[in-house]
Order: C-alpha cells, then sequence, then structure tokens
C-alpha cells in the first residue's frame, strides 16, 4: 500500500513524477529524508523534516513547505493507513529547470508514505569497502543528497559480490566512517565508540537520539576517530539509521560477533523513547 502527495493532493500507487528535461534527472539534483511511523509512533519525525527544508537549501532549492508544514503533511500522510502499520515516510525534491546549477524557483516537491516493515534484530554481515566516502570539497555532504547513494550503492553491491550484507566505508583519510546504509557503533569494554562527525557521513538523526539515550543511563559514549583494526577487536558493533534502527552486526569481515547487551539496550531505550512521543 502507497499514498503519495504530489501537486497538491494524495495519490494512491507509484505514480511517475520526474519529466525527461528535468534538472533533477540530468543534473541529479534530488534530495530527500526518511522518517518512519511504527506501533502508533513517529519518533522525531519534526527533526527529519526540518533536515528535510536544510538539505534541499544545501542544494541551491527552495521548499515549499516549511519544517512544520511537512510534518503535518507527513502526519496526515500516516493517517491514511492502519494505526499499527509499519510505515516509511519519504520527502524528496527536485529541480526541474537550470543548467548547472538549479532554478531554486523550479523545485518540486512529492511525499511518499508506503508500508515497509521494519528488519529484525537479527543481525547483518559486513566487510571493507573499496569504496571511500567523500569529503565536503567534493560533494554535498552537509544534504541527504541521493548522488551520495551511488557510492554507497557500489559498495553494497561489492559486498555483496563477497558474500556479505553491507560494507564498511572509510573517509578520504582512511579513518572509519559509517556503513554503506548507516551509522556504525563499537563497544570496548563496555564503553560505546562512534566516528565523530568530519563531514564526510550524515550525522543521523536516530545516531544522535542513541548517543543521546545510552549517555542518559549513564553508559560512557566517545565520539572519535576509529580505524578499522579497532573495529575488528571491538566486544560489539552495531549500526543505527532511521530504516532499522539498532541493529547488531554479526561478523565483519572473518571477525564474527554476538549480539551484545550495549546494542540490545541501545534498541530497549530507543523503543521506550519512541512510544514516550505523541502517538500519531
Amino acid at each position: 500500500m502507497q499514498f503519495h502527495f504530489v501537486n497538491g493532493r494524495w495519490v494512491e500507487g507509484n505514480p511517475p513524477l520526474i519529466n525527461a528535461w528535468s534538472h533533477g534527472a540530468w543534473m541529479g539534483t534530488i534530495v530527500f529524508d526518511g522518517a518512519r511511523a511504527f506501533e502508533g509512533v513517529t519518533p522525531d519525525l519534526d527533526r527529519h523534516c526540518a533536515r528535510m527544508v536544510r538539505s534541499i537549501e544545501a542544494l541551491g532549492m527552495r521548499s515549499p513547505y516549511s519544517a512544520g508544514e511537512l510534518t503535518e503533511l507527513s502526519l496526515e500522510g500516516v493517517r491514511k493507513f492502519p494505526n499499527t502499520s509499519a510505515l516509511y515516510i519519504r520527502p524528496m525534491a527536485w529541480s526541474e529547470d537550470g543548467f548547472l546549477a538549479p532554478d531554486p524557483n523550479s523545485t518540486q516537491f512529492a511525499l511518499s508514505v508506503v508500508d515497509s516493515p521494519l528488519p529484525q534484530p537479527n543481525g547483518f554481515s559486513a566487510c571493507l569497502s573499496s569504496f571511500r566516502r567523500p569529503g565536503p570539497e567534493v560533494a554535498p555532504t552537509e544534504a541527504k543528497a541521493a548522488c551520495h547513494y551511488t557510492n554507497s550503492g557500489r559498495a553494497e553491491r561489492e559486498a555483496k559480490q563477497k558474500g556479505f550484507e553491507n560494507a564498511v566505508m572509510l573517509d578520504p583519510l582512511g579513518h572509519v566512517a559509517e556503513f554503506a546504509t548507516a551509522n556504525l557503533f563499537m563497544v570496548k569494554d563496555g564503553v560505546v565508540h562512534t566516528p565523530v562527525p568530519n563531514a564526510t557521513f550524515l550525522n543521523g538523526i536516530t545516531r544522535q537520539r542513541i548517543i543521546k539515550l545510552l549517555r542518559g543511563t549513564g553508559v560512557e559514549v566517545h565520539e572519535r576517530t576509529i580505524s578499522f583494526r579497532e573495529v575488528l577487536e571491538a566486544d560489539e558493533v552495531f549500526s543505527t539509521g532511521n530504516y532499522g534502527k539498532v541493529l547488531p552486526t554479526t561478523r565483519i569481515e572473518q571477525r564474527n560477533y554476538q549480539p551484545g547487551p550495549v546494542a540490545a539496550k541501545a534498541r530497549e531505550l530507543y523503543w521506550e523513547f519512541a512510544h514516550s512521543t505523541k502517538e500519531r
């Protein structure tokens, strides 16, 4: 089941959006965001909508909605589904006109709300990718832009060809940045470590939330530069992201991990937080 807000109205199905001569299609000026609705709640939806507006502006476009208006529109879409549905909420914007730079007055917008079950926290495998995250000098890393995901897709495809499900990506200097699809956390001797945001990867909203929740219960969390060797020597590794929230890693390269207590605690804390928020 899918609903999309296009040209000022809700439509069901999968409607066509982009024209052949669209700037978004041939110059890649497309940004999006992702939020979740599940078990009757929409945690941090307002923050995802605010980031969406920032991403639009970062690529030189103009948002047709404020963050608050986008939040209300998203909730309107969520209410089209049963209250128990697990949903993916994806606003998207692109430029229709321009040459190299987009014409901000031609910004187009669509909002999708679709059925999308949350993945089970059974664990996933990953390997080190030969592809790296870009620096801010060569890509609009401050935005959740579609152009970033081509490289992440290459990393994921490479990993799957090697028999893994995901990939650990390094930054331009060779430090750990994130997984191809989510932020990365590791645990050593009960202390949590995660790569410090250095403008090569998105400082994820779920990432920020998990750090705050863990610290609120007395867990020590360090944001710092991390080497791949440290990840291999960790006691636990897990990911955070909007799509799966908190998921344990069970293997990186030839190193096996057990889903650990810190990842389980982070997931439990997130669910408690989510259900403490306003229901949809």
